[in-house]
């Protein structure tokens, strides 16, 4: 139905004063801190937060920046496990697993109050050798063991023992398999002895193809490259293995600052390696194991990296 003049003006005047009306009422429950009710009565939500531009957060603005948070959070952790770590395929890690931060400000001390050695340097795989070695128990991996020794007491000024135990020997041959299992009772036996020990040294040579050779120049000699390597203790992430670590996070702060220690020398280092079980890490919270080349490197290139193994250790324990 079509209104006449009068009318349309008496409805337009209606519907700005009723608005009015609207206005100044919302405006009163505003000042008066009820607003938040006049919201929820009519079934509207808003979350009281604004933007920096003074728009007001809803709920799925909240989810849209979780999960941009979300987002970054994963790819920062993508980023650092590419640059840092290898991971074998039996296992894997998590953002938990390598807190960065904590790993850079946990402090490393060695109590030199103590008397007595401060480090234990072992080989689980003592018959490792090199593409010159002559098979003697010197000409190996404990040869190269030795060499680390005296530089770690030179730049230190501590005491280091050596151990000599043969664990991947059965009756004179040869026998890897076992060789943690049999490993174990003496290393416990060692320490209990000799409680000044707070480090411990698992020092091994790697097996690669025989076409590669990990070799890296530092101040004009030739080094074998090392590789830090750690055992989690899981096999998925509702898996674990049989064998408990309570210093798997002690473990890897230590091999991150180490890591990190060594970029000054380019190359000297191989990514961390991450595998599922524990292997000899679970001494100390200060426990390493160590791959010193490969069976292609020479002995010479082995025992050359061992001054700046020992270098990045004493750069990163504080001894007190």
């Amino acid at each position: 139905m079509k209104l006449d003049k009068t009318s349309y003006k008496s409805f337009i005047i209606k519907n700005i004063l009723s608005f009015s009306i609207t206005i100044l009422t919302f405006s009163i429950l505003l000042n008066s801190g009820k607003a938040d009710n006049f919201f929820y009565n009519t079934n509207i939500n808003v979350i009281n937060a604004p933007f920096s531009n003074g728009n007001v957060i809803g709920k799925n603005d909240i989810t849209i920046q979780q999960k941009k948070e979300e987002k970054e959070i994963n790819s920062d952790f993508e980023s650092i496990k590419s640059k840092y770590y290898t991971v074998d395929k039996r296992t894997e890690i998590f953002p938990s697993d390598i807190d960065i931060n904590k790993f850079i400000n946990t402090n490393m001390i060695i109590d030199n109050s103590i008397e007595g050695p401060k480090i234990l340097i072992f080989h689980t795989h003592s018959g490792e050798n090199y593409s010159d070695s002559d098979g003697s128990f010197e000409d190996g991996i404990w040869g190269v063991g030795e060499v680390l020794k005296n530089h770690l007491e030179n730049m230190l000024g501590i005491e280091v023992l050596h151990d000599t135990g043969r664990y991947d020997l059965v009756n004179g041959k040869g026998q890897v398999l076992g060789a943690y299992e049999r490993m174990e009772p003496s290393i416990q036996k060692i320490l209990k002895e000799n409680p000044s020990i707070q480090m411990v040294i698992d020092l091994h040579r790697d097996g690669i193809a025989e076409n590669v050779k990990l070799v890296t120049e530092i101040d004009g000699k030739q080094c074998a490259k090392i590789m830090f390597f750690n055992g989690i203790c899981r096999l998925t992430e509702n898996r674990k293995t049989s064998l408990n670590n309570p210093y798997i996070q002690d473990n890897l702060a230590l091999s991150f600052k180490l890591q990190t220690a060594a970029e000054q020398f380019e190359n000297f280092t191989r990514k961390i390696y991450i595998n599922a079980y524990r292997y000899s890490l679970h001494f100390k919270p200060m426990s390493l194991l160590i791959e010193v080349g490969a069976q292609t490197n020479t002995k010479e290139e082995a025992k050359n990296s061992m001054y700046y193994l020992a270098k990045i250790i004493s750069e990163t324990i504080q001894i007190k």
